[in-house]
């Protein structure tokens, strides 16, 4: 089962309205999207979360290395990889690129194999996954907080029993924005907050304690992830969650915030920490450290569809006879990228989905969206001469 070809494909589609957070502005969704194919026909496909033309240089960087290693040999391509990569990027968009491919690997063994993947990981531990709707982010123009509050009821008519809404503004603001969107979705709806890293120790100190009121469920990046002592003396100074680790990548990343006990719950991005390879590794790490995992999920189905299969796989420490839930983060921000290049057998139902035992990762790839979408006319193909 040779890996006849790798093929990396930048995607770019212009938003009908440009959104914001508490870093900079989204005019565009961009992703880098891999395909590899084996000699048996068979194709699977991957994504790398971050900048998609760096990524796909990345991609390029290592498919030479790879053409012709035996596609279900996932592990030993992961350490070669990483072998080629160590030197100069620990970190960052190398180990990106290293994920994209890995993610495409996992689902090409599982279309080889006739397996899903959540088996090939060792098996599923639930059959439904909770999702949280990510949205809230901010536009421009007058009566900003009547259409958070609007965005949110929304959500909650559709199903969602979870929302997580973007602060980093200013504590004031950040403070009546939670207050509103709280009072609009009621108190039987989780309500976690995520700053993208825009305060320093003394204001998230003072925002969490200032929402501390609105059950908050978690926290997310309140500072920036350079700074593992001052996330653990966030966590003494409030009873709300803290989150982390969409920054972080490989175990030894993880290891750091885990030893310093920065963090209530981990978030490795699977396209980005190191793919599906490495972030079982991750999860195995945390649960000697009694934290839970949430992995962080942006871009498209393929993101997703690897995210759901890593969350069914999810060991929960300590075991007991009613789990607790576990969640999936579910962008609804504009993207038609994520709505048109796959279709998905993970079905939405009730707030949950429905894990799948389809082949692979789960998902159909509409191959005339990705040309649609493409920004070149033909990729760059690294195949068998």
């Amino acid at each position: 089962m040779k890996i006849k070809s790798i093929e990396c494909f930048v995607l770019a589609d212009t938003l009908k309205e440009t959104f914001y957070f508490s870093q900079w502005e989204y005019a565009e969704r961009r992703i880098c999207v891999v395909k590899v194919t084996s000699e048996s026909g068979h194709i699977g496909w991957g994504e790398g979360y971050g900048p998609a033309g760096v990524l796909k240089a990345g991609i390029e960087f290592l498919s030479p290395f790879l053409i012709g290693m035996n596609a279900l040999e996932t592990e030993t391509i992961w350490i070669k990889m990483y072998r080629r990569t160590l030197d100069y990027a620990r970190r960052g968009i190398l180990v990106a690129s290293i994920s994209a491919i890995d993610v495409a690997l996992w689902d090409l063994k599982g279309k080889i194999l006739q397996q899903p993947v959540h088996l090939l990981l060792g098996g599923k531990k639930r059959d439904y996954v909770t999702a949280y709707a990510t949205g809230l982010y901010y536009t421009k123009g007058e009566g900003l907080v009547d259409r958070l509050c609007e965005e949110a009821k929304q959500y909650v008519e559709f199903g969602y029993t979870a929302i997580k809404m973007k602060v980093g503004l200013s504590i004031e603001e950040d403070t009546e924005y939670v207050k509103k969107v709280r009072n609009t979705i009621g108190p039987n709806i989780k309500l976690m907050i995520d700053a993208n890293h825009a305060y320093n120790l003394r204001e998230a100190i003072i925002l969490a304690n200032s929402v501390e009121q609105y059950d908050i469920s978690w926290f997310e990046e309140p500072i920036s992830p350079e700074y593992y002592g001052q996330y653990a003396e966030l966590r003494s100074k409030t009873t709300i969650p803290i989150a982390g680790g969409e920054c972080e990548y490989l175990r030894f990343g993880f290891q750091n915030l885990l030893q310093s006990k920065s963090v209530d719950i981990v978030q490795p991005d699977i396209c980005s920490t190191g793919g599906l390879t490495e972030a079982k590794r991750i999860a195995t790490l945390a649960t000697v450290y009694g934290v839970d995992v949430v992995p962080h999920t942006w871009g498209s189905g393929i993101a997703f569809s690897a995210a759901l299969h890593f969350i069914s796989n999810l060991e929960i420490m300590p075991g007991r006879m009613f789990s607790p839930e576990c969640f999936i983060e579910h962008d609804r921000s504009e993207n038609p990228l994520r709505e048109q290049l796959t279709s998905s057998s993970m079905k939405f139902d009730n707030g949950k989905f429905v894990i799948s035992d389809e082949p692979g990762l789960g998902f159909t790839l509409n191959e005339d969206a990705l040309y649609k979408y493409a920004i070149d006319d033909t990729a760059n193909k690294f195949a068998i001469k």
